[in-house]
């Protein structure tokens, strides 16, 4: 039995992970945080916590984490890179998986993207195309930034220098060196996913079409048993799924 406390219970992925866990036997909610809420006092009676709240939140319950010794899923996306340094400086504590997606489709997304661009060459210019509900408050969303990062890593670029956010004006001819990615925001899309792989003659496209949240919860509540004994660390979604 995985005792897990969810943090950021009312949100729409807290609602999700209360009805999936409602489902497996093998997972008790032994606590339900939200704004205005004390994390501290039902941390005792838990083995992992769940975090899906807001990104200037996180560091805070992952320093209550290390501090009860608590492993910990992160599902919240958008830090900047000083909220993602302070986070992780608790993988020497305390065991955490922090995924930009807990979808296994997703995460096969992942794998099959870096295939691709080794299979595929330099000669494919790349893009990512991504879409969600029009409340998603970042952008572009934490899987595509993913993508993004495994594109770059896989092409050997540097990113901040690579990426191209959408084009406007006279931008000139498209180069070798560069990614682009599109954020598009409107209705209740859950999630929309797509890499472009485009050269002359022909065109590739991976794409992941998310329509309901449980697919994102139950990837979470996955974690949060594989976590049961883990030593402490910094894993993510392909550890869990054993996919490297």
């Amino acid at each position: 039995m995985t005792r897990v406390i969810l943090n950021g219970y009312k949100g729409q992925m807290g609602r999700a992970l209360l009805a999936c866990a409602a489902r497996l036997p093998d997972i008790q909610i032994a606590g339900q945080v939200d704004v205005g809420d004390e994390l501290a006092p039902v941390l005792p009676g838990a083995d992992v916590v769940i975090e899906f709240s807001f990104h200037n939140v996180t560091a805070s319950v992952a320093a209550l984490c290390a501090k009860y010794r608590k492993a910990l899923v992160i599902g919240t996306t958008g830090h900047s890179p000083e909220e993602r340094t302070e986070i992780t400086r608790f993988k020497s504590e305390i065991p955490i998986v922090w995924a930009s997606n807990y979808s296994t489709g997703v995460n096969t997304l992942f794998w099959l993207t870096r295939k691709a661009v080794e299979i595929l060459g330099p000669s494919f210019d790349l893009e990512v195309l991504e879409m969600h509900h029009r409340l998603k408050k970042d952008a572009p969303s934490g899987t595509a930034a993913t993508l993004l990062e495994i594109l770059a890593d896989a092409r050997k670029l540097q990113l901040n220098e690579a990426l191209r956010h959408g084009r406007q004006g006279i931008t000139g001819a498209r180069t070798n060196a560069e990614i682009g990615i599109h954020a598009l925001r409107g209705g209740d899309v859950v999630g929309d996913h797509t890499v472009i792989f485009a050269a002359d003659g022909e065109r590739v496209e991976l794409t992941h079409k998310a329509s309901s949240r449980d697919t994102f919860a139950n990837g979470a509540l996955r974690a949060a048993q594989w976590l049961q004994g883990k030593p402490a660390g910094l894993y993510d979604m392909q550890d869990v799924l054993g996919l490297k």
